[in-house]
């Protein structure tokens, strides 16, 4: 038996109903030829997996709608690649979600601190959410940096209790409120979903707001909310909802099978890039819970050689003084002209760090000095005022791919 988040009696109809759709795509059928009934989960095994790229064919061809209410359009993806158009109806599912996960209640003053509009979801799934919750709802969305210093002293005089958003987004206000001294002690449940959790956040938490405690969404904008965890979970670790088959494949990585017949992506065997295993949670909890183990696809491809991203900016954060790094990949032509390492630095950075870490690196990093053997100059590290992020969603990815003409 292949390794599955459900026990193999499940009700299988909405993943045969995927399956027909999928199959009626002229330029994925032959992908799914043969594979006619799914039974059992061995046949959801045997299926090829899906991934962004014929997600998005399927969609283009289907343009899915909702049974009920609007079909809300909203951007797929788009941290580190071009976003596609992805689909939810109203509610955007969160009635699954708030049956097993429940942070936020009445007297609540939740700030929903995602980006809003632009075509991004986040926002209008917490909106939803924090409805189904019935607590009171700052709906801030996006908020420039020197817009903080006003933001956070009205919040703090509403005495908010609840606070939503990617981690990227949570540590620039948690960290601009220690640094200027404020706090928030009413402040007792911070929400996320989009990224992973930072430890840093911990820290800066520890200091704002000592009573709040982390609870976490795991999913993506094609799976939408896949799991959930609480403060007494690892940060890593989260538990399915029942209506999402999760399963976990070759190399550990993760794929992602609806079973709720209100899903609007055709998800079946759908592949994200991240990898994981399951595990028994330290909450208790019963059931198989998932710790996610990052992604498989932060593996970028320089000069036909693999540069690990995520253990390059990990060494660049363990660096005394750095708070946050960032890798930009510039192409031109479709080859790496240049790998740059951007560090937003604290006041307590030594003086020459970037040049250390550079010669660091490259003395470290195989794909690097090979990579760069002549043209040393074309890998750079330097303190940044601020890392790239993606203006719609506020959201700051490992790693960024800029094209050159």
């Amino acid at each position: 038996m292949s390794d599955f988040s459900l026990s193999p009696d499940l009700d299988l109809r909405v993943a045969q109903r995927t399956l027909e759709g999928l199959k009626s795509v002229p330029a994925l059928a032959p992908r799914y030829a043969g594979h006619d009934k799914i039974l059992s989960l061995e046949d959801v095994a045997a299926l090829p997996a899906l991934v962004k790229d014929e997600l998005n064919v399927a969609l283009a061809h289907l343009e899915p709608r909702a049974g009920t209410g609007a079909t809300w359009l909203f951007q797929s993806g788009g941290s580190t690649g071009a976003p596609k158009v992805g689909y939810a109806p109203t509610g955007f599912y969160m009635a699954g979600v708030h049956a097993q996960w429940q942070p936020l209640d009445r007297d609540d003053v939740f700030v929903n601190g995602w980006g809003a509009g632009r075509m991004w979801g986040a926002h209008f799934l917490a909106a939803a959410f924090a409805d189904l919750s019935g607590c009171q709802v700052i709906a801030l969305g996006s908020v420039t940096r020197d817009e903080y210093g006003d933001w956070l002293s009205f919040l703090a005089a509403r005495g908010v209790t609840a606070f939503g958003g990617t981690p990227s987004v949570l540590r620039l206000w948690f960290a601009h409120a220690r640094a200027t001294g404020v706090r928030l002690p009413s402040l007792r449940k911070v929400l996320w979903l989009g990224e992973a959790w930072h430890p840093q956040l911990d820290e800066d938490m520890a200091v704002v707001a000592p009573r709040a405690r982390r609870w976490g969404m795991f999913g993506s904008t094609e799976t939408w909310v896949v799991g959930t965890n609480t403060p007494d979970c690892p940060a890593d670790v989260f538990h399915p909802l029942p209506e999402q088959l999760v399963h976990v494949g070759e190399d550990e990585l993760l794929d992602f099978t609806t079973l709720n017949p209100d899903m609007l992506n055709p998800v079946l065997r759908y592949r994200t890039g991240d990898a994981g295993r399951f595990v028994a949670c330290a909450c208790g909890a019963e059931g198989r819970a998932l710790r996610i183990l990052g992604r498989r696809d932060s593996v970028v491809q320089v000069r036909g050689l693999g540069l690990h991203v995520d253990d390059i900016v990990a060494q660049a954060e363990r660096e005394p003084g750095v708070t946050r790094a960032q890798i930009v990949v510039t192409e031109q032509r479709g080859r790496v002209s240049a790998v740059e390492v951007l560090l937003l630095a604290g006041p307590d950075a030594p003086p020459g760090l970037a040049g250390r870490l550079r010669r660091d690196l490259m003395a470290a990093t195989f794909t690097l000095s090979t990579a760069f053997q002549h043209d040393p100059e074309s890998f750079r590290v330097r303190v940044a005022d601020a890392l790239i992020s993606n203006e719609r969603t506020g959201k700051t990815a490992s790693f960024v791919i800029r094209e050159e003409s």
